[in-house]
């Protein structure tokens, strides 16, 4: 299932939002094409979809759920990639 919280994180003069997959990358870089995000918003374990973009991927399928059941979901999919675990050069 893909899951995308609020817009409620600020920056580069917008409010994003977080889009998952609760079953794997492979869902949500497919889910991702099929609304045309680019590759370049994939951060790891999440796509950011900027707040202009929010309504678009829930009409295409993506359940709308808090920020704290989209860390709850991603953890238990065991695909939520810690700070500890980030690239070096993203810290």
């Amino acid at each position: 299932m893909i899951l995308v919280d609020p817009p409620t994180w600020p920056g580069w003069d917008t409010v994003w939002s977080h889009l998952v997959s609760d079953t794997s990358l492979a869902e949500l870089h497919a889910f991702a094409e099929g609304v045309g995000l680019p590759r370049r918003l994939f951060d790891e374990d999440h796509y950011d979809v900027p707040r202009s973009r929010y309504a678009e991927v829930v009409a295409a399928g993506a359940h709308e759920v808090s920020g704290r059941e989209l860390i709850v979901a991603l953890r238990t999919s065991g695909l939520r990639v810690t700070a500890a675990q980030r690239r070096p050069h993203r810290r």
